[in-house]
């Protein structure tokens, strides 16, 4: 078992100590096992309609879109697979700058939400296109405030919308996906407009791609990156673009 570092250790929380007993057994069994309790435990993924009503064209040759759907991890490692997506940086939205800390959030207290900030380019993938793979492949929109084994307010549901038009293309598609009953429940996600991003300690950054073999990463998100590329095939890219790399390149 690999030896965490100093930073690692502090990422002991309470959704690493749910799977504590799980992932053991499952270890002691191998990799295999690990293979197929990721098909088990993830969030099913399904095939959904686009929506009706997206975005126009737009001379900008950036947007910024910030969303939310559980364990910030597999949500960022999803994007960052996503042609058009220019950088995936995961953070905290919904409460103040002073408790934006990886320790407060995790009380469910202060409220915030895991979120993902995606700057992407509009003139390769829409608005709307983004929230079919968050509301597809990224997440379970039927479950406010848990995913898989999280649970509490930091792990709800939630759309943060950067501009009027992001609000009323998120309110359209949640009705239309409603309306339609695509999902075998309601979907619950929330829609919270003016609220600030802060970026997440540099040790949860890019955590699916330089620690593809942690057992929660395993269980809960890699199946998530074989939906996206079995879902979206064309949006789908084998290179994630990574926030160290955006980093370095400064």
């Amino acid at each position: 078992m690999k030896i965490l570092s100093t930073d690692m250790i502090r990422i002991r929380s309470a959704r690493v100590a749910r799977f504590a007993g799980m992932t053991a057994a499952a270890l002691l069994l191998g990799g295999v096992v690990l293979q197929f309790a990721g098909r088990a435990f993830a969030e099913d993924a399904r095939v959904i309609p686009p929506p009706s009503v997206d975005e126009k064209a737009s001379s900008a040759s950036t947007e910024t879109a910030v969303l939310a759907g559980g364990c910030f991890w597999g949500v960022q490692g999803v994007f960052q697979h996503v042609n058009g997506v220019i950088s995936a940086t995961s953070g905290y939205t919904g409460g103040s700058k002073n408790a934006a800390h990886y320790e407060m959030v995790s009380t469910g207290d202060t409220g915030h939400a895991e979120s993902v900030r995606i700057v992407f380019d509009p003139h390769k993938i829409s608005y709307g296109h983004l929230l079919q793979i968050y509301f597809s492949v990224a997440h379970d929109p039927t479950e406010l405030n848990y995913q898989g084994p999280d649970t509490g307010t930091q792990y709800r549901s939630v759309i943060f919308p950067t501009s009027q038009s992001q609000a009323d293309i998120a309110r359209a598609y949640i009705e239309q996906l409603n309306h339609a009953k695509v999902f075998d429940a309601a979907v619950v996600t929330k829609i919270e407009p003016a609220r600030q991003f802060y970026a997440a300690e540099d040790y949860h950054q890019d955590f699916l791609t330089t620690h593809p073999n942690y057992p929660y990463i395993v269980i809960n998100d890699l199946p998530k990156i074989k939906n996206l590329q079995h879902l979206f095939p064309g949006d789908y890219r084998a290179d994630p673009v990574l926030v160290t790399a955006s980093a370095s390149a400064k």
